[in-house]
């Protein structure tokens, strides 16, 4: 039997009270590490099957404020101000490789998942044709959905230029659901495209940690499995704490019947578990 996707909201934990007060710069970085630290744990005791642990582990989640929390300090964190908006580098990315780019007349179509705001430099530009969605919308213009269960494309109406998976595919509470997250953004990228050099494309960024201080995960086991799913990279950038990617979606098919498992790269107490996992395809390929 196929392993079945599993809802992201699975791996999410529920929104408590919010508080509007502003947090510092500091005091928002330690939010987040706390609460992907917490999401790490709760992940784990549900696997084991340890209710206890997982109820124990839920209730630091929520006195923290629980998702809406973290998504205010996301929010903040990703200010303009504090010089975080991941947009601003997609545009840059875009400038780099579509000639003309600013010139354009017809707007490219770009689905964000994990939207915090309707306000970031791809919205403000003028140039996109933007749709946002998040398991817990916080703003008007943001569609509250799951990734994993947002209806295929009926058309090509409804499919999309480009994908922006901005400090998602960390959140996903599982290694093997990482992985389909990947492998499902080729149902909803358009094919046809007069830049088909660039476009259709994957945008996303990962915390630097993940890439350059896994046990499993490296810039070489991402290009393997994105690879396999007929991605090729056009783009990439690397900061003290994040790295930005930018893949073009070929028209071949993916490789199907190939799977990238977790295997250890890199050895030392201090490393972190961060993988993806694909398993061999289970569905067709995506239409376009």
């Amino acid at each position: 039997m196929p392993r079945r996707t599993k809802s992201l909201a699975a791996g999410r934990p529920p929104t408590a009270q919010s508080s509007k007060a502003s947090l510092s710069s500091q005091a928002t970085r330690t939010l987040i590490r706390t609460h992907h630290a917490l999401q790490k744990q709760l992940t784990a005791a549900k696997a084991q099957g340890d209710q206890t642990k997982t109820n124990e582990i839920q209730a630091k989640i929520d006195s923290l404020g629980g998702l809406e929390r973290y998504q205010q300090a996301s929010i903040q964190g990703q200010s303009t101000e504090r010089g975080g908006d991941s947009s601003i580098v997609l545009i840059k990315f875009l400038e780099d490789v579509l000639p003309g780019f600013r010139d354009r007349t017809e707007k490219i179509k770009l689905l964000e998942v994990g939207a915090l705001s309707v306000e970031n430099a791809c919205s403000r530009s003028k140039l996109f044709d933007v749709e946002r969605i998040d398991l817990n919308s916080q703003a008007e213009g943001i569609l509250q959905q799951d990734f994993m269960e947002r209806p295929l494309p009926a058309d090509g109406d409804e499919m999309f230029d480009i994908i922006s998976l901005s400090l998602v595919l960390n959140y996903v509470p599982d290694n093997v659901q990482r992985g389909e997250m990947l492998r499902r953004t080729r149902s909803f990228l358009q094919r046809q495209s007069k830049d088909e050099d660039v476009l259709p494309a994957l945008f996303f960024v990962l915390p630097a940690a993940c890439v350059t201080n896994s046990r499993y995960f490296d810039d070489a086991t991402l290009s393997s499995i994105m690879t396999v799913l007929g991605y090729v990279e056009i783009k990439r950038k690397q900061t003290a704490k994040l790295v930005y990617y930018l893949y073009h979606l070929t028209a071949d098919s993916p490789t199907r019947n190939i799977s990238y498992g977790k295997k250890e790269i890199r050895s030392g107490a201090t490393r972190n578990n961060f993988s993806v996992v694909l398993n061999s395809a289970t569905q067709p390929p995506a239409p376009g």
